[in-house]
């Protein structure tokens, strides 16, 4: 009868504390709390890293070692589960985990972190981890940081397929490195995204194409994906684009006969630019070719005019480049003429204007 009464008060004091806890911050209402809710976002390459987070504050109060115990599972926020999420595979400091939601757990320690990936993201807190449903664990070092009242998560040192996730709170920082397969991950996207609408244009299986050749992909995709671009329509575009990954596969004879039939389709601008890019590749004799083409083909436009003068100034004769660049001036749209006139000012000043 006793020990009855003694569990019964227990279970009445129990529910009063918590009562009197809920009128400081309640746990079922949507009222503001001590430690206030936040998301961060970043995303890699086309991967999205989110955490969702409360962020406590210290509050004059002794966080390390006290507040949060060393050695102990901690919920790396406050109030419910922290939690990342990875819209694809990622490498956390190396390891690989699959995408998905996870509850984000650390152990403190003063020399040494342990950073824990949960496939348990919807637990209050770190009170019922258990470290059976562990996806994956890894070990960090915390470093000094400026201090940060309210604890919070940043991404650091951003690269195209990576970034530095970093908690940091009082005068302390927690680094772990995320990282993506970028080719893998856009190469799979890419299947599914031209399973789409742009399926049926030139310029989706163009722009695919164009992303894999220029970030050295699968280029037997990217031949595929240029042909079927090509199949829709066939334009200076695309077949500029299939004649780059000819190249890169090492087929400059076909490479060579499509950039032939591209440039045959080029307006005025874009052998111009096609041009210009010789130019920068340190090609001034084939760059100096398309000039001369596009002049026979587009007489009239302003911009051949642009490049004729280019041409003449490389080769010296600032007179004729001069002369070039005037007639440019006279028929070029407003907005393009202040580029043109201080050109102009150069080559008066016999200054090769392609360096």
């Amino acid at each position: 009868m006793y020990k009855h009464l003694v569990h019964a008060l227990f279970a009445i004091e129990t529910l009063l504390l918590f009562v009197s806890m809920a009128y400081a911050q309640s746990t079922i209402l949507d009222l503001p709390r001590a430690s206030q809710h936040a998301v961060v976002t970043q995303r890699i390459g086309i991967t999205n890293v989110s955490i969702n987070y409360h962020r406590p504050v210290v509050n004059k109060r002794k966080i390390w070692g006290g507040v949060v115990p060393y050695g102990d599972v901690w919920r790396a926020g406050a109030n419910e589960n922290t939690t990342i999420a990875f819209t694809d595979p990622v490498s956390i400091e190396g390891k690989t985990l699959p995408k998905g939601t996870y509850g984000l757990h650390m152990i403190p320690g003063e020399n040494e972190w342990t950073v824990i990936f949960s496939r348990n993201s919807t637990s209050w807190g770190s009170f019922t981890y258990d470290q059976k449903e562990d996806a994956l664990r890894v070990t960090v070092k915390p470093q000094p940081a400026e201090f940060h009242e309210a604890l919070t998560y940043d991404f650091d040192d951003m690269r195209p397929d990576s970034s530095t996730v970093t908690l940091r709170w009082e005068k302390i920082a927690v680094p772990f490195k995320v990282a993506v397969n970028l080719n893998d991950v856009v190469q799979q996207s890419l299947n599914q995204q031209l399973r789409g609408l742009g399926q049926y244009t030139w310029f989706g299986w163009d722009d695919a194409a164009t992303y894999l050749v220029d970030n050295k992909g699968n280029l037997d995709e990217a031949l595929k994906y240029s042909n079927n671009s090509i199949q829709n329509e066939e334009r200076f575009e695309n077949l500029f684009t299939k004649s780059r990954i000819l190249d890169a596969m090492g087929k400059k004879d076909e490479a060579n006969a499509t950039r032939s039939k591209a440039l045959a389709k080029a307006n005025a601008l874009q052998l111009h630019t096609y041009a210009r890019q010789l130019q920068n590749e340190g090609k001034q004799a084939e760059a100096f070719n398309i000039f001369r083409d596009n002049a026979k083909k587009n007489p009239d436009q302003w911009i051949v005019h642009v490049g004729l003068s280019r041409m003449y100034s490389g080769q010296g004769d600032f007179a004729n480049a001069s002369k070039e660049m005037n007639t440019a001036i006279t028929t070029a749209p407003d907005n393009q003429k202040p580029p043109l006139q201080a050109f102009a000012k150069r080559l008066q000043a016999k200054e090769d204007i392609n360096k």
